[in-house]
């Protein structure tokens, strides 16, 4: 790495930014192609550069759970859930969750980016959501040869051309995906030409994080953001650099509070760096409101409780937490199909092999994406059934809006859920072709290919907490996410399960799998799917909102520009921002985030 402990410790920066993942590092890089200034990345992971488990595809959920790569935080027990503690994992090192995550590049529809500016957020709408992820993106069209084997099809105005961040169709074709989309076409759902233009409501072929000029290997922040600037004398990342807290100068009643700098952990000693201009928080949805509380930014009963003098209140620190969550259905596909899907690599010796077509830069499965989509309104997934959720879920929020009990903000965010839940143009859930085996109650069996229907929630009414456990920074934060704790978004769920099923019951998805594994007969009921989704759901790793971007008076901890209410120089600018969750995979949206803030800072916007 470019920096040493010396390069940082009591040493000053123009701008101290806490988290090089996602955010971080795109703000960074920014930064220093647009300014003069000088740039601190304090990262707690290591730096993972060059690691093959990073870098080759198909290899989903090898980082999980390793605390080289993941912070595996795990939830309180939740009621909703049968008590049960849930594993959410996020990226631990350079590039954080980008470099761990499925490397699906997706976008939200229009509506949900515009409903940010509706909520008190002047600027964040589609149309800047637009400007900074087609700047993200680099896109690369399908071959001829790909097209022979699917018509992928995409409009060039929706696509970022030049972009650091690599996007393009994954090599590896699947007859999965052909089943998958033609099953879903015949249950309504229209096949989109191209669902990155703000309009996502159908089925289509989407795009993955893949740099073919790199043989086809993730293309994430570590190798967009940081790389192309790492010999930069005004650029000093260090690693295994744990965020502690901010730290403020001496302030008169009444005075906004003035960043100085940041207290962190290094090989288990506590040191300081100095910010001359901001300190920027990005250290993700999960980690950001800790560091607040532990600087003294936060409700005032949580920093009482774990022993931190307050300097700011700041109710809306850890509230409003949201994310998506997701369950697998798992088929056995027919085996007189030579099927391409992650579990061949179970096999040792056909591991092995494709590690050495990669390095030979021949086609092999760690090209492989994830790619066949579709969104789906509540109404074409549950025709008989959406009325009665929609009047129940209805009912629940006029009857809590009555009862004064709602925290303030929260109604303005369920009135605009509830038209989204209404209108039949705008997606609720999600199911994916996943590849390989995801579900967790039987086994896979060797030398067998499956597909995973993955059944994904949306725009869940529930809402979560995260907040520090102790004073001590090492310490992970008690995160809650309250799933299930609106009824009805159990309700929508199993809906979703049950229009995933109606696809495998549809050709010719029906006539491509020999049976469905998990959950099978044990789930065949409503209830008797909703006691499969609390034992079995788990996060779609998206969570967003615990620091949300609203008027102060609303909850609101940043302002438009990001800067926490009631300082001069501290802005967030990752997920925690983000004050409604989006119908889409967050990643698009997270570099949305780092390239705006990086305008805001620069003046440009």
């Amino acid at each position: 790495m470019a920096a040493q402990l010396s390069d940082v410790a009591d040493k000053a920066f123009d701008y101290v930014i806490v988290g090089g993942g996602t955010a971080g590092l795109t703000i960074a890089a920014r930064l220093l192609e647009h300014t003069d200034n000088s740039v601190l990345v304090l990262e707690a992971g290591e730096p993972n550069l060059d690691d093959p488990k990073i870098l080759l595809g198909g290899g989903w959920g090898s980082t999980v759970g390793d605390s080289k790569y993941d912070w595996a935080f795990m939830t309180t027990p939740q009621v909703h859930c049968n008590n049960r503690q849930m594993l959410w994992s996020r990226g631990k090192g350079l590039g954080g969750s980008s470099a761990m995550n499925f490397y699906a590049w997706i976008k939200p529809p229009a509506a949900d980016i515009d409903a940010w500016e509706e909520l008190g957020n002047s600027g964040w709408n589609w149309k800047t959501y637009m400007k900074y992820t087609l700047r993200a993106e680099g896109f690369t069209a399908a071959s001829e040869d790909q097209l022979k084997e699917y018509a992928h099809t995409h409009n060039i105005e929706y696509r970022g051309q030049s972009g650091p961040i690599k996007t393009t169709v994954p090599v590896t074709p699947l007859q999965i995906n052909k089943f998958f989309l033609e099953a879903a076409q015949k249950q309504g759902l229209p096949l989109l030409e191209d669902a990155y233009g703000g309009n996502t409501a159908g089925c289509w072929e989407g795009s993955a994080n893949l740099d073919r000029k790199s043989k086809w290997t993730r293309s994430y922040a570590a190798t967009a953001y940081y790389l192309p600037h790492k010999d930069n004398p005004k650029f000093k990342v260090l690693t295994e650099a744990i965020g502690a807290k901010v730290l403020f100068g001496d302030a008169k009643d009444g005075d906004d509070l003035i960043a100085t700098g940041v207290e962190f952990i290094h090989d288990g000693r506590t040191y300081k760096a100095h910010a001359k201009k901001e300190v920027i928080l990005a250290a993700g949805a999960l980690k950001s409101p800790q560091l607040l509380e532990l600087s003294g930014v936060g409700r005032r009963d949580v920093l009482d409780k774990v022993g931190v003098p307050l300097k700011l209140e700041l109710p809306g620190v850890g509230e409003n937490l949201q994310d998506h969550t997701f369950v697998g259905i798992s088929y056995e596909l027919d085996p007189n199909v030579s099927h391409k899907t992650a579990d061949l690599f179970r096999n040792p010796e056909f591991a092995k092999e494709q590690v050495r077509l990669q390095d030979l830069d021949q086609e092999n499965l760690h090209r492989l994406g994830i790619t066949a989509f579709g969104y789906v309104p509540l109404q074409l997934a549950s025709p008989n059934g959406s009325l009665d959720i929609v009047d129940k879920m209805t009912a629940y929020v006029e009857e809590k809006k009555k009862s004064g009990a709602l925290p303030p903000g929260l109604a303005e965010q369920w009135d605009i859920q509830l038209r989204v839940l209404k209108d039949p143009t705008l997606p609720d859930v999600e199911v994916i072709a996943f590849p390989a085996w995801l579900t967790f109650v039987s086994q896979p069996e060797p030398g067998k290919c499956y597909l995973t229907t993955l059944c994904v929630t949306q725009h869940q009414f529930s809402r979560g907490s995260v907040h520090s456990k102790n004073n001590d920074p090492l310490e992970q934060p008690d995160i809650d996410p309250n799933t299930f704790s609106v009824p009805y978004d159990l309700d929508v769920f199993v809906e979703n399960v049950k229009f995933a099923r109606r696809l495998a019951e549809t050709e010719p998805f029906k006539s491509g799998i020999v049976r469905e594994v998990d959950p099978g007969a044990t789930a065949k009921t409503d209830e008797e799917i909703k006691e499969y989704l609390r034992k079995c759901c788990n996060t779609c790793y998206h969570a967003c909102g615990s620091l949300s971007m609203l008027p102060r008076k609303k909850n609101g901890v940043v302002d438009p520009k990001l800067k926490v209410y009631g300082t001069k120089n501290l802005r967030v600018a990752d997920m925690s921002i983000v004050p409604l969750e989006v119908a889409a995979h967050t990643q698009a949206t997270a570099y949305y985030v780092g390239e705006y803030m990086a305008d805001i800072l620069t003046g440009a916007a």
